[in-house]
């Protein structure tokens, strides 16, 4: 009998056996690999915390006590394990279960998380209002080694030392990244810091040495030293020791005894621990371990929709199988997947296209620098640093960095590119403020993912860009049409002398045929189609939907022009003035929050030409985007744009009840006489 279908909450952990355990952690696997075979989703690091997340569920009382998942996307065991097995076929569609922790989904979710590097600060925050109030819940965080290397991670950690906040830190280190391999004395340490008798013991021996008369002082100091030292030598973590916070480690994570063992100990030392757990990205199941860049992010290799894990469970003497062995051998024992029948090939997407023309431009151009913040792959960065390893830079995940990097680089007469997911973005905008823009550097910013991402929801969709750089000096915001003007916008950045931020979506592109890129001029948008009675203006991608709006309108007798403005900032404000002219209705079009946005900007030109003209004083501007009053949750893509109304049959909807609700006709009825 399945036991993942009986459980209703972390509590029935603790009725099962060793055994049980292991079938657990089976049964956990086969669920998120079935499951993410169809809807997609962060595979690899969720399959690496299965028997962490079971260890911790076993020793600690959620929701009464915390844990935080920093980043998130290894929560899906965890999500499993609270009572959302029924729903979990729904992971990441639309009206279905987050990709991320989300309050809204359950009491076990303590944080609605996303980005990387923010688990430590909140988890301190909960744990100082624990004291505070004099609370008894513990609290846990886990982070990953990538995460870690994050600027605010090292402030909350330096802050978490200094104060002693009783904290219990997993550190999952999948990637083999924080420390060497290490030995038996480096775990013989380990257990002896978590020895209550050896607590106990180093307290009385501090007192007595400090009590020595003269020179008890100095012999304590000595002591405490020569201690560090041993420790430093024999055993990796010596920077957390430093700040304050005991380090163990390193432990198998993937060993349920060893696991249940040492966080049950860590939890009763004082002050701040940090456990050191290694774990392997994609455990369980082969192609996610032999490929843990692929199988990491939402959109995954081809995978079979099933999977087996044969494990055997022995009895010996009255007990289960010792459970490292067991738990080992689940990937060993994996059924190899069948591959599956590709489908015909989509068009390239807007990363690929902007990948190819900045690998093109520094053949000749050998300023050109690319920095990632730690997403190589996701920008298309890692073609890059193949063709040009030298002028290629990963700052890890340190976006504020990235930012301050490039203005030094700039200064120094290279000609840096950002490439950058929008929502990461938005944790370096006092850098794009402060460095980049008030220095006035030519840094190019590759927005990508810009507009809606879909299945990861709220924490990714790039929609709060535009409005934020919109007012920040000496920035031109840009964003094509289609991928061969995205190709010529990354010439015309580069051609100039001030920031540039260039937006594009994670889509594919149109498959338009492919021309020569050149340099645009600043500013200058262009007219696609001629209209007497509206003006439909469209920034980005989503002025195509804006023309096949525009054609199903024209069938029912409506004469719309459409622009494609190119540029945010600066506007092209005569075009759309002359455009404009005569017209009753002005529409604009933006796949970003409407609140301070393009459409914003285009209602700011008309408020002032309304002034000086007025031809201009009867034209509505109807601005359509996303809402500025709330969040976009998770789907796909066509899913949300549906529901939004921002497709073409949505934005021609739109347009219709505007101009019925200012009773405007289209001009050729108007003149047409009537039937007889």
């Amino acid at each position: 009998m399945a036991i993942l279908p009986t459980l209703h909450g972390p509590a029935d952990l603790r009725g099962l056996s060793e055994a049980q355990l292991i079938e657990l952690a089976a049964e956990i696997r086969r669920t998120i690999i079935s499951t993410v075979a169809t809807t997609g989703g962060h595979l690899g690091s969720s399959l690496g915390v299965v028997e962490l997340t079971i260890a911790l569920h076993r020793i600690l009382e959620s929701p009464r006590d915390k844990i935080v998942w920093d980043t998130g996307h290894q929560a899906y065991p965890h999500k499993l394990l609270t009572g959302r097995y029924e729903r979990f076929g729904t992971l990441r569609q639309l009206g279905g279960i987050g990709g991320f922790p989300r309050r809204s989904e359950s009491e076990h979710d303590v944080f609605d998380g996303g980005h990387a590097g923010t688990g430590l600060s909140i988890a301190q925050g909960l744990a100082t209002a624990r004291d505070q109030r004099h609370g008894l819940e513990r609290i846990a965080v886990v982070v990953g080694d990538a995460a870690l290397m994050s600027g605010l991670s090292f402030e909350a950690l330096n802050d978490i030392g200094h104060r002693r906040t009783a904290l219990l830190i997993i550190l999952n280190d999948n990637e083999m990244s924080i420390s060497p391999t290490v030995g038996a004395l480096s775990k013989y340490l380990s257990t002896i810091k978590l020895s209550s008798t050896w607590r106990r013991s180093r307290r009385t021996f501090d007192d007595v040495i400090s009590r020595i008369p003269v020179t008890g002082g100095l012999a304590l100091e000595l002591t405490q030293r020569l201690r560090a030292s041993v420790v430093n030598f024999a055993q990796p973590g010596r920077l957390f020791e430093d700040l304050g916070i005991t380090y163990i480690g390193v432990v198998p994570g993937h060993n349920l005894r060893a696991l249940d063992r040492t966080l049950r100990s860590a939890l009763e030392l004082e002050g701040p621990v940090i456990v050191h757990v290694r774990t392997r990205k994609g455990r369980g199941y082969r192609p996610a371990e032999a490929d843990q860049v692929g199988f990491h992010g939402a959109a995954l290799p081809p995978m079979t929709d099933t999977y087996e894990a044969r494990t055997t469970i022995a009895s010996v003497s009255g007990r289960s199988r010792e459970i490292a062995m067991a738990s080992e051998s689940i990937s060993d024992d994996a059924a190899p997947p069948t591959a599956v029948a590709s489908s015909a090939p989509k068009p390239r997407n807007y990363t690929a296209y902007f990948a190819d023309e900045l690998i093109s431009l520094a053949r000749d151009d050998r300023r050109i620098v690319a920095i990632t913040a730690g997403m190589p792959t996701g920008t298309g960065l890692n073609r890059f640093q193949a063709a040009h390893p030298d002028r290629f830079i990963d700052v890890g995940i340190a976006e504020q960095h990235s930012m301050t990097l490039a203005t030094g680089l700039a200064m120094g007469g290279q000609r840096p590119v950002v490439a950058i997911y929008s929502t990461f973005l938005q944790r370096a905008f006092d850098q794009v403020i402060h460095d980049v823009c008030q220095n006035d550097q030519p840094v190019l910013l590759a927005v990508d993912r810009a507009g809606l991402v879909g299945e990861d929801g709220t924490s990714h969709q790039g929609m709060f860009t535009i409005p934020a750089q919109r007012q920040v000096p000496h920035l031109v915001i840009a964003s094509p049409k289609d991928e061969q003007e995205l190709r010529s916008m990354v010439h015309t950045a580069l051609a100039q002398d001030h920031p540039f931020a260039l937006h594009y979506p994670r889509d594919p592109g149109f498959d338009v045929p492919e021309v020569t890129p050149h340099p645009l001029p600043i500013g200058q948008g262009e007219v696609l189609r001629e209209g007497d009675d509206i003006l439909v203006v469209g920034f980005g991608p989503i002025v195509a939907r804006g023309v096949a709006a525009a054609e199903s309108l024209a069938v029912e007798g409506w004469s719309v022009g459409v622009i494609n403005a190119r540029y945010a900032k600066p506007l092209d404000r005569q075009l759309i003035l002359d455009q404009a002219r005569g017209k009753r209705l002005v529409v604009t079009l933006e796949e970003s929050v409407v609140t301070g946005g393009f459409g914003s900007g285009v209602l700011e030109l008309f408020e002032e030409a309304r002034l000086a003209d007025p031809v201009y004083r009867d034209t509505i501007v109807r601005m359509i985007g996303l809402p500025g009053d709330r969040f976009v949750d998770h789907g796909s893509v066509v899913d949300l744009r549906r529901v939004l109304r921002i497709d073409a049959p949505g934005i021609a909807g739109q347009i219709r009840e505007t101009v019925s609700t200012l009773r405007i006709e289209p001009r050729r009825a108007a003149h047409d006489p009537t039937p007889a």
